[in-house]
C-alpha cells in the first residue's frame, strides 16, 4: 500500500486535506487515527462521514505490519521482526539515542557477499505506507527522532516509495531532514533525485573499499562506479544539501582492513565533507568472513582520524541477538546456513 492510496481512501469518505493531515500525524505518532486535536475531540473535529468511514481504513492500516517478535540487545537496541500483511517479514531496529533503522524491500538484489539479506535475492518492494508503518510500530514502543534507511533492501531500487515515505516522515512525521538518512550502494538516480526533494535526506554511501575490483567482488550487482568517482559525487551531494555524507565501510578481517586500504582512504577522503563509518562485521559461527580484532579496529580509527579523516566506529546494533541485517528473518524462515563465498574475494589486487 502506498501513502497516496491511503490519502485517496480518506478523501473518498469525505476527509478534507486538514483531516488527512491530522490523521497522518496521529498515525505517525502511533496514536489511533481518530485522535482529535489539542482543542477538539475526534468526534467534534471529524465530519460524520469520516467517523463512519474510518473503521475499515483503520483495519487496513493496522494490517500493513505487525511485530512478529522482539529481541533486546545489551547495547540498548531492540530488533523487531515485522510481519507484513502478506506474511513476508522484514526487520527494523530501534537504536540507542532514539534512532530507528527501517527496511525498504523484502530481500535485496545487490547480493553483497557479506550480507544475509543478499542471500535471498529480491522478493518484493515495500509500499511507502509499509515503510512508514515500521516507524509507527517503533514509536508505540519508544520515541523515534531519527530514521535510517539501512535495513533490508537497496532504497534506490524502490526509490519512489522510499522518497514518499521520507517526505511524509519529514513533514507530518516531525523528523528533521538531516535525521532521515538514505543509504545506497551508489545508484546514479540517488544523486539526481535526492537534492530535488522537498525533504532532502542525508546520504550514506556503501563504499567498503577503495579498489574497484574488490568492490565488484563484495557488491557483485552494485553499479560499476569507481570508488573515486563515487566519492566525488557523494562530496558534491553533501555540499549541495548542506550536511556531511556518510561513507559506510564494513570491516572484514584480511579483506579491507589492510594498511594499503587505510592509506588509500586518506588520499581519497582527507578534506572531504563527510564521515567514514567503520562497521565491524557481525561474525557468526562457521562464517567465512570475520571481524578484525578490537585492537585492530581501534588502531585503524586512530590512524585515519589522526591523518585528517573524520572516522567513527559504528558497531551493528544487536551483536548478541543476530544483529546483522537479515539474520533474524533468515532464522525465522529456517535459513540457518551462514557460510559465505569468501574464496571468491581476494584482498590482493589482480596482477
Amino acid at each position: 500500500m502506498r501513502i497516496q492510496e491511503l490519502h485517496q481512501s480518506l478523501a473518498d469518505i469525505g476527509a478534507r486535506p486538514c483531516h488527512i493531515g491530522r490523521i497522518n500525524r496521529a498515525w505517525l505518532k502511533g496514536l489511533p487515527l481518530d485522535t482529535g486535536t489539542r482543542y477538539q475531540k475526534g468526534e467534534d473535529y471529524f465530519p460524520l462521514s469520516v467517523r463512519h468511514g474510518l473503521p475499515p481504513i483503520v483495519a487496513q492500516v493496522e494490517g500493513l505490519a505487525r511485530i512478529h517478535s522482539q529481541h533486546t540487545a545489551v547495547d540498548g537496541s531492540l530488533r523487531l521482526l515485522v510481519a507484513l500483511g502478506d506474511g513476508q517479514m522484514v526487520e527494523s531496529v530501534l537504536l540507542p539515542r532514539d534512532g530507528l533503522c527501517v527496511s525498504s524491500q523484502v530481500g535485496c538484489a545487490v547480493g553483497c557477499t557479506f550480507c544475509m539479506t543478499g542471500k535471498s535475492g529480491l522478493l518484493r518492494q515495500l509500499g511507502s505506507a509499509e515503510i512508514a508503518a515500521q516507524v509507527v510500530l517503533a514509536r508505540r514502543i519508544r520515541p523515534v527522532k531519527k530514521v535510517v534507511f539501512m535495513g533490508m533492501g537497496e532504497p534506490a531500487h524502490n526509490l519512489d516509495n522510499v522518497l514518499d515515505a521520507i517526505n511524509l516522515l519529514g513533514t507530518d512525521g516531525n523528523i528533521g531532514h538531516k535525521n532521515l538518512v538514505f543509504s545506497s550502494v551508489g545508484d546514479p538516480r540517488v544523486f539526481e533525485r535526492l537534492p530535488q526533494q522537498r525533504v532532502k535526506p542525508a546520504l550514506a554511501l556503501s563504499l567498503h573499499t577503495t579498489r574497484a575490483d574488490l568492490r565488484a567482488q563484495l557488491l557483485p550487482r552494485a553499479p560499476r562506479i569507481d570508488p573515486v568517482d563515487l566519492i566525488e559525487q557523494g562530496d558534491a551531494n553533501a555540499r549541495q544539501v548542506g550536511y556531511p555524507i556518510q561513507y559506510q565501510w564494513t570491516l572484514l578481517a584480511g579483506i579491507n582492513d589492510t594498511q594499503e586500504e587505510m592509506d588509500a582512504i586518506i588520499r581519497l577522503l582527507k578534506g572531504r565533507y563527510g564521515i567514514l563509518n567503520l562497521i565491524p562485521y557481525n561474525s557468526q559461527e562457521e562464517d567465512s568472513f570475520q571481524r578484525p580484532s578490537s585492537e585492530r579496529i581501534d588502531a585503524m580509527k586512530r590512524y585515519l582520524h589522526d591523518s585528517g579523516v573524520l572516522t567513527k566506529i559504528r558497531d551493528s546494533a544487536g551483536q548478541d541477538i543476530d544483529g546483522g541485517c537479515g539474520q533474524l528473518r533468515a532464522r525465522a524462515a529456517g535459513v540457518v546456513d551462514t557460510s559465505r563465498l569468501r574464496k571468491r574475494v581476494s584482498a590482493q589486487p589482480p596482477e
